[in-house]
């Protein structure tokens, strides 16, 4: 077992807040295992700052990646939660719209159409 028992976390953990407003909106769902699964959240909440924190790329490069790909999936809850998440890091309106121009060039006008849309809905 990679840790020793969780208890379970009476309260959010500020690790929710604070992930929240460097990265945008954390899905309820995971907000939910601190009570349901709190060693499955532990290692969740590893995993994810260790993904968000800058390295060779930025949170705000990870950011603009993050919404092509959401994009080019058609996902609409993740498009709305990362873009929406953006304007936490600094990401303009502007860089947005390059990174979906980049989703259009590889997974065609439906995907760019789609990120388009729910940018200018979140970012008016």
């Amino acid at each position: 077992m990679i840790m020793a028992k969780v208890q379970k976390i009476k309260k959010p953990d500020k690790r929710i807040a604070h992930l929240e407003k460097s990265i945008g909106k954390v899905p309820k769902f995971f907000k939910d295992l601190t009570e349901r699964d709190p060693e499955m959240y532990e290692l969740v909440m590893k995993f994810e700052e260790h993904i968000w924190d800058d390295g060779a790329l930025t949170r705000k490069t990870k950011k603009l990646i993050a919404i092509a790909i959401a994009a080019a999936l058609r996902d609409q809850h993740a498009v709305h939660a990362q873009i929406a998440g953006a304007a936490n890091l600094g990401v303009t309106k502007e860089e947005v719209e390059e990174a979906l121009r980049v989703t259009f060039l590889l997974s065609g006008m439906p995907a760019y159409v789609y990120g388009k849309a729910q940018l200018d809905e979140v970012m008016k």
